[in-house]
């Protein structure tokens, strides 16, 4: 009895129960091995992994890149008949600004100051939008005279101008002057759009509603505007003096031609077009390997001049905007100032002194000044001792007597 007893037992623990057993399995290394082996294994298993990391690398890239190149002006809104000026756009920002413009019907005169590429860039958008209501206009910002031609030959044509884009500029060049006398990139970046809006002032006011968009930059963050030295003649500093001025002063000239056309109709806004790759950037001086890799680098990090251009477009087409004036945009949105780019004491200051540089009798009345230094001539004195008699030909005051 005892020993059947015993077999019995010995039978029992020898039989492992069904909890037992798939434990022991579950430990099993070869079962293990097995069931890895069905899931992720070899080369396909490499390549699979491979592929899935790729696909998250170039998701999150083309995300960055949608990002760098902002949004697009989508509304499809024409301006069929409407007069356009848009300076320094043979190339670049001003290119894709005036390729949109002519798709949606706009007359545009093209003011470059190299006759011959605008005249290329020219025949190419003509080609690409069938508008032939493109013309070729010689325009050198960095001469005066230049301007008070451009303007004199435009109002012979024109009875009316509705958009004004002043987009052309010069950066980072080695200090040279303007034909004036003037340091180069406040002359062509400021002084010369300055000259020019002021003698168009009165087509604008003509054609109100109507629009002036200034092409500015970030860049004015890091700019002053140097009462003492404006002419960079003591020190000078290709960007972050010089270039980073002129564009703070762009910033404040739309500001204070803001507050005096107020209620005329006429709206201006400046904007930042962000980091594009164009020509702006021909006089960089570095070694020869930096500038191929910043070549390289702007390809995939630099904004292309088509998406450089969207933020002046919406400015200038965007039916939601015609009230607007006197704002910064960047990527298409409103965007505070800093204390420096608003201060009013400033562009008031710049907005007189800039009057006596290009030679334009106030706008304003000048604030107060001792009796002593009335003339009493009744002609208005220029920085360089010229005078504007207001007598005979096309001199300065017949032109902008209507501003």
């Amino acid at each position: 009895m005892s020993a059947d007893t015993d077999r019995a037992m010995s039978a029992a623990a020898a039989t492992p129960t069904n909890n037992s057993s798939l434990s022991d399995i579950l430990r099993d290394p070869t079962a293990e091995r097995a069931e890895k082996a069905l899931c992720f294994r070899g080369f396909w298993a490499w390549c699979v992994l491979i592929f899935l990391i790729g696909c998250c690398v170039f998701a999150v890239m083309w995300l960055l890149r949608k990002c760098i190149q902002g949004p697009v002006y989508r509304k499809t809104n024409r301006i069929d008949g409407k007069v356009v000026i848009v300076t320094g756009c043979n190339t670049g920002i001003g290119k894709e600004t005036v390729l949109e413009l002519a798709r949606r019907g706009a007359k545009i005169y093209m003011a470059c100051r190299d006759p011959a590429r605008c005249e290329a860039a020219r025949i190419e958008i003509i080609d690409r939008t069938q508008n032939q209501q493109l013309f070729n206009r010689s325009l050198d910002l960095g001469s005066l005279d230049s301007v008070r031609n451009f303007v004199a030959r435009f109002k012979t044509e024109e009875a009316r101008l509705d958009l004004l884009v002043n987009n052309a500029g010069i950066m980072a060049c080695p200090r040279s002057l303007t034909a004036d006398g003037y340091e180069q990139q406040f002359g062509v970046n400021h002084l010369g759009h300055f000259l020019l809006t002021n003698l168009l002032l009165d087509r604008l006011k003509q054609a109100a509603p109507s629009r002036i968009v200034v092409v500015s930059s970030a860049a004015h963050l890091l700019g002053r505007i140097n009462r003492e030295d404006l002419m960079s003649e003591r020190k000078y500093s290709k960007f972050v003096g010089a270039y980073s001025q002129s564009k703070l002063a762009n910033i404040l000239f739309t500001r204070k031609l803001a507050e005096l056309l107020k209620d005329t109709g006429v709206t201006v806004n400046c904007c930042h077009p962000g980091v594009v790759r164009t020509e702006l950037n021909r006089h960089f001086s570095g070694p020869n390997w930096m500038k191929s890799f910043l070549k390289f680098f702007s390809l995939y990090f630099f904004k292309t001049p088509r998406a450089g251009a969207q933020t002046s477009l919406r400015l200038a087409l965007d039916p939601a905007l015609e009230r607007s004036t006197g704002g910064y945009y960047s990527d298409s949105m409103r965007f505070p100032l800093v204390p420096w780019a608003r201060n009013k004491e400033t562009a008031d200051w710049l907005w007189r002194e800039s009057e006596k540089l290009v030679g334009l009798p106030p706008i304003e009345p000048p604030p107060p000044s001792p009796p002593s230094q009335a003339n009493g001539s009744g002609s208005t004195t220029a920085a360089n001792g010229s005078h504007a008699t207001g007598s005979g030909g096309e001199n300065i005051e017949t032109i902008v007597v209507n501003r």
